[in-house]
Order: structure tokens, then C-alpha cells, then sequence
């Protein structure tokens, strides 16, 4: 199989009992062309040939990681995958939406008092409570029950020992003393187990990634001589969050050299904050986040041709994780950029700050996501210029 740069991409259908699922096949090509209304365009990053307009368009929206951070994934066929989650029933409740959950309480707590009524009620068959039901001469296991009603109200105040008053158990019917402490027993358990899901759920830190803001555009331009690869995070909050660390991965489909299709390969980018050494950043003010693009960069064969809009072949993915001051939790909020979302030669605004009366400064983000052009030589716009300099 001869080596190539090239990479075919192609759109098809294939059925399945789930659902109907969009395939995508990758092959090795060497040449491309344009004919009518398919668009067949070369990058160094791959081939897209025929696709019409409209299918790379709806394509773009098919990112690995949305703007708002959700991972577009979902499993399939998975084998037993409803036990699975039911086995791990805590962290399903913690993940599923909240009418799911307060569905759920209301399930588990009706189900056992219906089930503990119908125990009460069998007893008192048995005894004979019922049928002597208004008999002053009857001495009853629990005085006051007449029917499934009755024995229904009776196991609500058990549980949740209410004590009306009008119910009282006595001591002629051991099995009524055993199940009386059996219920007791299992309604703190219930209570425990759901106030702990309702404070987790509550108190968990993914509402909190809201705060976080991810430029809209990422940008390429020169810096101190590099080329490099920048993009801006703020947080909103005068909060913010201990020990941020970013992170920048590059995911595209790949073919080694022996043919083995790679659907979501994955090269990590070095960045950090500007002037950091390292992935740590500050969040006191919205902070350009710098990858430069060096010999060693996953980048470094990327040109101002590769960033169109029918360009879908790689995705450019950033997390941001920081530890939540407030509640000590781990937050992580993400984004990612398409190719056509990189602005090629241009750069972020500076964002204006002035002092309020109180003495704090104010940053104006009117212009967070805005950029304008930066100077692009000729020289430095080709690929042999975009060797690092030999004096760093």
C-alpha cells in the first residue's frame, strides 16, 4: 500500500437496531479534484472529496466536543449496559436529569410504604383484626386499622414517625414488633440515601463550568518571531478557581504507515498561560492561553489554507480543571475549535479596565471574543519560516 498524505473522507449510511448512524470511511488518495457542486479540497491534514456544500456544512456541527463542553458521544450495543447502571444506581442518579431523580424518590418512597402496608395489613388478617374490627372485646395487635387504608396511613407514620396519636401498636403480636423495628430500621436508611444523593447532587461543581468563558475564535499570528496558536479563558466569578491547569489536544483521524485506520488519534499541545512555563494559569483576568508552533508541535505543518470551512478532518479540543474555592470540588470546563474557527493572522483585542469607586477594576468583556488583523510577512507565512528560533 503506497505511503500517502492524503485522506478520503466520504459520508455513508449504516443501519443498525438502534439507531441510524452516519459512518464515515477513510482511504489513502493522492490527487483531488473539483467537479460541480462536490467540493474536493487538499490540506496537509487530508482530502475532502465528495461532499456536497450542504453535507460539510451539517459535518461542521459533528464535533468530537460542543462549544458548551458536552462530549458528542454516545454508547451503542453495549451488552447488559441497563444492568450496568443499575448496578452503579448512585452514580446514575447523580448524572440523570432531576425529574429522573425526584421520579425516583417518589418511586422508592411510595414502593415502600405500600409494600410495608400490605405487610401491616397481612398481620392483622392473620390476628384477626379486621374481621373483629369495633368488637370492645377484641384486644387488637394495632388498634385502629379496619382496612388496606387504614394499614397504608399506619405505615407512613412508622416510617417517617409521625404519631398522630390515633394508631398505637401493642405488645400481643411479635411479628407486628419485629416489623415494626425492620421499618424504622429501612426509613433512616431511605432518609440517609436520599438527603446525601439531594446534597451531592446539589453541591456538585458542573453548573459551575458555566462561569468558565472560552473564546469563540482561537487565532494564529507571530510572537517574538513564533508562530503560535492562542485562545482566551476567563472566569467569571470574583472566586476563581486554585490550581487552574489548561489543556490542548489535537484530535484527527490518522493511517500509519501500515494502513490502520486511527479514528480519533490524539497529539497533546504544549501550552500555557502567557507567560507561564508551565499549564498552570491564573484566572484573576481573562488569560491568552499560547501554544507555540515548533518542529516537535502536532501543528507544525499547518498553513492559513488548511483553516476554511469545509476543512472538518481535525479538531483542536481545550479543557480547563481548577479546584472550586468555595466547596473544595474539582471543576472542569471545555471546549474545543474546529478549523474553520481559527482566524489565520489575527489577533485578540486588548480588553480595557478602569478602577470603580469601591477600588476594584473593572474589565469590560464587550470585546473578549474580538480580534483584528496582525502583520503576516510573506517570509513568515510560508512553512520553511516557521522554524523555531536557534537563540531560545
Amino acid at each position: 500500500m503506497p505511503k500517502s498524505d492524503k485522506i478520503e473522507l466520504r459520508t455513508g449510511k449504516l443501519k443498525t437496531s438502534a439507531s441510524s448512524l452516519e459512518c464515515v470511511h477513510i482511504n489513502p488518495k493522492t490527487d483531488s479534484t473539483s467537479t460541480g457542486s462536490t467540493v474536493t479540497v487538499s490540506t496537509n491534514y487530508g482530502t475532502l472529496t465528495e461532499c456536497t456544500k450542504q453535507d460539510i456544512r451539517r459535518r461542521n456541527l459533528d464535533r468530537a466536543v460542543s462549544k458548551a463542553g458536552i462530549c458528542n458521544f454516545t454508547p451503542t450495543n453495549v451488552e447488559r449496559q441497563g444492568r450496568k447502571f443499575m448496578t452503579d444506581i448512585f452514580t446514575t442518579l447523580l448524572e440523570v436529569r432531576w425529574r429522573w431523580t425526584l421520579s425516583a424518590f417518589c418511586v422508592v418512597y411510595f414502593g415502600s410504604w405500600t409494600a410495608f402496608a400490605l405487610l401491616w395489613y397481612l398481620i392483622l388478617y392473620v390476628h384477626g383484626d379486621v374481621d373483629n374490627y369495633g368488637n370492645e372485646e377484641w384486644e387488637p395487635c394495632i388498634t385502629g386499622i379496619q382496612n388496606f387504608t387504614s394499614a397504608f396511613l399506619f405505615s407512613v407514620e412508622t416510617q417517617h414517625t409521625t404519631g398522630y396519636g390515633f394508631y398505637h401498636l401493642t405488645e400481643l403480636c411479635p411479628s407486628a414488633v419485629i416489623l415494626f423495628c425492620i421499618q424504622s430500621i429501612v426509613g433512616v436508611i431511605l432518609e440517609g440515601l436520599m438527603v446525601g444523593l439531594v446534597f451531592v447532587k446539589m453541591s456538585r461543581a458542573k453548573k459551575r463550568s458555566e462561569t468558565i468563558m472560552f473564546s469563540k475564535n482561537a487565532v494564529m499570528n507571530m510572537r517574538d518571531g513564533i508562530l503560535c496558536f492562542m485562545f482566551r479563558v476567563a472566569d467569571m466569578r470574583k472566586t476563581h478557581l486554585l490550581e487552574a491547569h489548561v489543556r490542548a489536544q489535537v484530535v484527527k483521524k490518522r493511517v500509519t504507515t501500515e494502513g490502520e485506520i486511527i479514528a480519533y488519534h490524539q497529539e497533546e499541545l504544549e501550552v500555557g498561560g502567557d507567560g507561564e512555563k508551565d499549564d498552570k494559569v491564573l484566572l484573576f483576568w481573562p488569560t491568552t492561553v499560547i501554544h507555540k508552533i515548533t518542529d516537535s508541535s502536532p501543528l507544525r505543518n499547518i498553513t492559513a489554507d488548511d483553516l476554511h470551512l469545509y476543512n472538518n478532518l481535525f479538531e483542536i479540543i481545550v479543557v480547563l480543571e481548577g479546584i472550586v474555592e468555595s466547596t473544595g470540588l474539582t471543576v472542569q470546563a471545555r471546549s474545543s475549535y474546529l478549523p474553520f474557527e481559527i482566524l489565520w493572522g489575527r489577533r485578540f483585542e486588548n480588553l480595557t479596565s478602569c478602577k470603580t469607586s469601591s477600588g476594584f477594576r473593572a474589565i469590560d468583556f464587550s470585546l473578549f471574543h474580538n480580534t483584528f488583523p496582525a502583520i503576516m510577512t510573506p517570509d513568515e507565512n510560508t512553512q520553511e519560516k516557521k522554524k523555531p528560533n536557534n537563540n531560545m
